[in-house]
Parts: C-alpha cells; structure tokens; sequence
C-alpha cells in the first residue's frame, strides 16, 4: 500500500512541478504579430509564398522590427530587424545563436561541409585557414581580373548591338552576368579560365544557371509544410533524404553538386602539379592550399572541407555578386536621372585616368568616386540578395532592443527574453529598410543617403562589416568573401554603366523578386522558365568632351 502513496505522491509533484514550469516559462505568446491564419500552417505561407521580403515589411510596417508569428502547429517564432538584437546574436553572442538544422541540412546539400555548414569551432578553424585568401590586399589585387571578365561580356554586347537594326537588343541580363561572374570567380578564386562567357552551353554555368528557382522558388503548400516539419527531423535522416529522395528539386540541387565537385577536383589535380612545382599564383585557392599546408595538423582541412570550400567560393562568389549587379541595372532602368549621373562619373574619371596616360581603373579611383560608390551601397541595402538568416536560441536568453515593444497586454518591455530553442528569422532586407536607422525614404532607391543624408550619421549600434548594413552579415558569421564582392561589383558597374544604357521593356511590370534563399528575378507567370529579366541596352553615346 505504501508504494502506491509513494507514486501517486511522486505523480502529483511531477504535474505540480510541470504547471509550475508552464506559469512561469519564458513566452513570446505576448509579443506583437500578424494574426495565424491556421493552427497548421501558422504565418508560413505568406511568409515564404510571397515575393522575397514582401511579409518582412509588410509586419514591419504594423508591428515594428520584432515580430511574433506561428509556424506549425501554433509554434512562436520571431522575426528580427532591431539593431541592437541583430547585433547581439550576430556580433555580442558568437556561436550562441547557431543556424537551425534543417537549414544546415539544405547547406551540405548544396556545398557540402564547409564554411557555411560548419559551426562553432569547427567554423573557426575552416575560416582560420581561409581567411588569408579574402584579406583586403588580396581582394583589390584581383581587380583587373574582375575588369576583363567584364569587358569580355560588354564585347559580347556591343557585337550584338552594332549588327542591330535598332543598333539596341534585349538582353537577359542575368544569364549573362553569371556567366561572366562565373569566369571572374574561376579566375581570380581558382586561376582556371572557364569560358563561359564564350561558350553558353558551359556545363557549370548551365548547372548553376536558375538553380535556386528551379530547386527553392515558389514553394507549394505541400513544400511550405515539409520545410516547417523538417524541425522535427533528425539530421541523419534529414541528410539520407537529401541524398536519396527522387523529388524534381532535390534531384536539381544534387545533379548541380555533382557537376561542381568533379570541376572541383579536376582544379585540385591540376593545382597539385602547379604548387609541387612551386609555380603557384596569388588566386584564393593557392593562398588557401598555402594556409591549409602552414596549419597545424588539427586545424588542417580534409579533402571533403577542401572541396566543399570549393563549390561554395564557387557558387557563392558569383550567385550572389551576379543577382546584386542585376538587381542594380533594373534601378538604374526605373531611374535614369541616376543612371545618367553615374555614367558622368565613370566618364570623367576615365578621363582622368587617360590624361595620367593610364587605361584601366584602380582602388584609389574608385575610392575617388562617390557617387558610385553611393549607388553600390544603396544596391545593397535595397536589393539584398540574401534576405533571410536563420538562427535559434541555444540557451535561455534576453535579446536588448533599440526601441522598446508594447505587448498586447499593454507592458512596455526594454529587452526580450527568448527561450532555449526559439527559431529566429533575422531580416536582413527588413533591416536595411528600417526607417529608424536609413530614414523615412527607407523604401525608396535613393543613393543621395550615403552623399549627406542619414546614413552618413554615426550609429549608436554598429552591426554590418560594411557602412553599417546587414547585406554581408556582421561578428563571426559575417561574409568571409564581402570585400572580393564589393571590387567585383564595382569592377562590373563602371565598365557596362560606363559604356551602356539600359532601358525598361514591356516585361518590366512582371519582374517577381523570387524568394529562393536568394532573390532572384523571375517573371508573374513564366517561373518554370527560371530567372530572367529582359531589359533593353543600347551603346551609350559620348559627347565630345568624353572621346
């Protein structure tokens, strides 16, 4: 009789101690956000069915920089564009706020595990040996590399253009700057001339070409709530589904990874027989190779970390820097005040550079040039091709924020505790459009911001590893590559801005800003044709100053 007092005494303090933990556990229940539009599939729709950061300003709108909102099954999750949170779980809190499994998962898949996959200190290794690649010496020396890639695609153009009638033509400018972005990463990451500005049926630049679309675009409900059940996943069998399962889009995502690694490993065997010769070049795969041979046995990288920092220098180094320069010739279409303006710069700094008997454009005369360098930030912050990071909670935490929140109950709180486990959606679009750090005019392209408005100013948080913007992330995550981008998307603008126009075309009101971990433009209607956007170029005429 007395083991039965003893257990049902035991049952009650385990209930008593479970309601005790139920009353008194850390909730996000109170925090402002969009109404759930079911118990199933929460906010998920509208958050990953729309256009890339369509949901982000919206609730930004109407409920401020944190947001509550439910995934599956009522779960709360949060949405964050405060500085001085984002800066605490990216710069304040190191590994503390790691990525989300599934998410991780999805990264293998694509590039295996390296750089973006690993964490903690397996991260800290990978980007130790890396790092000597991406100094800033390194970066700048590359730019003449980054020029010719682009004066190879602008050859292409004027051809086009002179054997016209119209002497204009309609190009899909993002199939061919990922292409030549594609040469450009081949050269200055690996010394390897891929060609692929030359040759449109190169296989790498096919196999890249409208991945993310095709395998991650225009999500199903069906898609929506397998990407929210994966939480509830083991990895293991998260990874076994990755490498078996027989859906269009994985299959996609793994054809592309095969083409990449067996172009990586051919690089590998012939750089082997450069280096043993000690021929190698200043290219980031032969500083890495140099890096990675200097390590200590512990920190040196294995053949599957070599190769999956190959597919992803690869197909970050010009996915990325290929849509950003995209993205940046359709709002100099939809404003050609600012194109026109930009061109005089380029313009006059070429001549510049001829009266000192040069040719070609250095670091020193971009630095000289403020309003391009105005408009490449103001692309950055506008069009931010990776608009999402995902992160959770590791342990209990309290998140400080700039501005306070009112709850729904009324209590005005002046930071967050969030629970061990709460997935986070940072919104790096949402906080490059926050009107308290970029303006009212957040939501308008207007590079004058950076000339003497209000992003000149100082801030009280400083968050991004360039002009205080989110775009290449900030602490030890941030974007080991961000200054090779910001040369590579300087080189591009000036040498097409300067030599051509860009004009709108009837298509132009279809352009969909495709959410597919990258915004990639796709047309209202034709996303099964992947990502295009047409505009109309023609040769820019010179005035006689300007010959």
């Amino acid at each position: 009789m007395d083991h039965i007092f003893v257990t049902a005494g035991f049952a009650t303090l385990v209930i008593v101690y479970r309601v005790y933990r139920w009353y008194t556990r850390i909730s996000l229940a109170d925090v402002p956000g969009p109404k759930s539009a079911s118990f199933i599939m929460g906010n998920l729709k509208e958050l990953y069915q729309g256009q890339a950061a369509e949901a982000d300003f919206k609730w930004q709108a109407q409920y401020g920089n944190v947001i509550r909102f439910k995934a599956l099954f009522g779960e709360d999750q949060l949405m964050i564009s405060d500085p001085a949170a984002l800066q605490y779980i990216f710069v304040r809190s190191g590994y503390r706020f790691p990525k989300l499994r599934d998410r991780s998962a999805l990264s293998k898949l694509i590039n295996g595990r390296g750089i973006l996959w690993a964490e903690g200190d397996n991260h800290k290794r990978q980007r130790r040996v890396m790092l000597p690649g991406f100094g800033a010496p390194e970066s700048r020396a590359f730019l003449p590399l980054f020029k010719g890639c682009a004066e190879s695609m602008s050859d292409k153009w004027m051809d086009i253009i002179s054997n016209s009638e119209e002497q204009s033509a309609e190009f899909n400018i993002p199939s061919w700057l990922s292409r030549a972005t594609l040469d450009a990463i081949g050269e200055a990451a690996f010394d390897v001339h891929f060609g692929s500005i030359d040759n449109n049926e190169n296989a790498l630049a096919h196999a890249y070409g409208s991945m993310m679309a095709d395998a991650l675009g225009s999500p199903s409900d069906r898609q929506v709530f397998i990407q929210g059940v994966s939480k509830y996943i083991p990895t293991r069998i998260l990874e076994y589904l990755g490498e078996t399962a027989k859906t269009p889009r994985i299959m996609r995502l793994r054809e592309t990874r095969k083409i990449a690694t067996s172009v990586a490993k051919e690089m590998v065997k012939d750089k082997a027989e450069v280096l043993m010769q000690g021929k190698g070049n200043r290219d980031v795969f032969s500083l890495l190779v140099k890096s990675n041979m200097d390590a200590d046995a512990k920190s040196k990288l294995t053949e599957e970390e070599m190769f999956a920092q190959m597919r992803t220098i690869l197909f970050a180094g010009h996915e990325t820097t290929s849509n950003t320069v995209t993205w940046a010739l359709l709002e100099l279409a939809k404003h050609p005040e600012i194109q026109s303006r930009l061109r005089a710069e380029i313009r006059e700094t070429e001549a510049v550079i001829h009266a000192r008997g040069d040719v070609d454009f250095t670091i020193a005369d971009f630095d000289a040039m403020p309003y391009t360098t105005a408009v490449m930030k103001e692309v950055l912050r506008f069009c931010c091709v990776v608009y999402h990071s995902y992160r959770y909670a590791s342990q209990d935490d309290v998140l400080p924020l700039s501005q306070p929140i009112t709850k729904r109950s009324g209590e005005v709180i002046y930071e967050l505790p969030v629970p061990k486990g709460t997935r986070i959606v940072a919104s790096i679009a949402a906080y490059n459009r926050n009107k308290d750090i970029w303006g009212e005019d957040a939501h308008i392209f207007n590079p004058e911001r950076w000339l003497d408005g209000i992003a000149k100013e100082k801030k009280a948080t400083s968050l991004g590893v360039y002009s205080n913007l989110m775009t290449f992330l900030g602490g030890v995550r941030a974007c080991i590559g961000w200054r090779f981008a910001v040369v590579e998307i300087q080189a591009f603008l000036t040498e097409i801005v300067g030599k051509f126009e860009f004009e709108l075309t009837d298509k132009s009101e279809r352009i969909r800003r495709e959410a597919c971990l990258v915004m990639a433009p796709t047309l209202e209607g034709e996303a099964e044709n992947g990502v295009q956007m047409t505009l109309r170029v023609s040769v820019a005429p010179r005035t006689e100053k300007e010959y």
